[in-house]
């Protein structure tokens, strides 16, 4: 099997590849996008972009782990206003753009997504975890995530994804409040709260106090995430968290994941993308499968 076998459609978009740049990473601009892009990801999320200019929290904003990074960026961006240019020149890379957006209600996010036009999808941020009244804000209430669903299908002409957040204790309820609002596809998980004291100071690390862990330890968080979203929804479900490689993509397909987003390994690589999907065709060549094969594997094994 070569790359070429590993071609798919996602809520009407074709990818070249199932791995994608997740948001937040290298999206602030539209070169590195392209530089992702070059790099061998099927897709790219671009930073999360609100109404006004934020220069996000006070540094120290990111803290490396054992385990993976803490961040607490604080969804730092120029507004979408000023972003319409990086856009057009991540268009260029030849690949699905998606804008990931951010707002405290739903007015926000129609505002943003009728005035940032061009992007080939919507990422919907209801699920950032250090945000102040936005992302985790207004990821946990099921209503307001299908009213602000429903405004941004509303706005868009492209599928609307919608990005949830781990920090719940139900996140099938807020998988299908997207649903219901009309969402093309559930992207899960964001990072899950975690927080880093320096003990020889007292002082908690990061500016914000707390931030959102990522990176290898929330793997299996995101799997069981995944896997519970695809048992109940309709729509297509995302995979993102802690994928270094392509058995981590293998075992997030598995789950149910039609695709994967790649975020705290481009901190290592940006080779990343080319290496997970060099391995997974590898890897479906030997087991003489294709790529929908082990889409939601592991519910099918547990009905045996």
């Amino acid at each position: 099997m070569t790359r070429t076998d590993l071609f798919t459609e996602l809520t009407g978009l074709a990818l070249e590849n199932p791995t994608i740049l997740a948001a937040g990473v290298l999206g602030t601009t539209g070169s590195s996008l392209r530089r992702m892009a070059d790099s061998g990801a099927g897709a790219v999320v671009t930073k999360s972009i609100g109404i006004e200019p934020n220069p996000g929290h006070r540094n120290p904003t990111m803290f490396k782990l054992e385990c993976g990074f803490l961040n607490a960026m604080g969804l730092p961006n120029p507004s979408y206003k000023e972003f319409r240019n990086e856009l057009g020149i991540a268009k260029e890379s030849g690949v699905p753009v998606i804008a990931s957006v951010f707002g405290a209600h739903p007015d926000e996010f129609s505002q943003i997504i009728a005035g940032l036009d061009g992007a080939d999808a919507y990422e919907l941020n209801v699920s950032c975890p250090h945000a102040g009244r936005y992302g985790t804000a207004v990821g946990t209430d099921p209503v307001l995530v299908e009213e602000i669903t429903r405004a941004a299908k509303h706005a868009a002409s492209v599928p609307v994804w919608v990005k949830l957040t781990p920090n719940v204790t139900d996140i099938v309820g807020i998988g299908e409040a997207a649903q219901k609002g009309g969402a093309d596809a559930v992207v899960a998980i964001n990072t899950l709260r975690g927080m880093a004291i320096d003990i020889h100071s007292g002082y908690p690390i990061l500016g914000n106090r707390f931030g959102g862990l990522s990176g290898p330890a929330i793997h299996p968080v995101a799997v069981k995430c995944v896997y519970d979203l695809y048992q109940v929804l309709e729509i297509p479900v995302i995979g993102v968290g802690g994928i270094a490689n392509y058995q981590d993509a293998v075992e997030m397909m598995m789950a149910g994941a039609r695709a994967v987003q790649i975020g705290s390994a481009v901190h290592d690589s940006i080779t990343v993308f080319n290496e997970v999907t060099a391995g997974l065709a590898q890897y479906l060549e030997d087991k003489s499968m294709v790529l929908d094969d082990i889409i939601g594997l592991a519910h099918r094994k547990v009905g045996l």
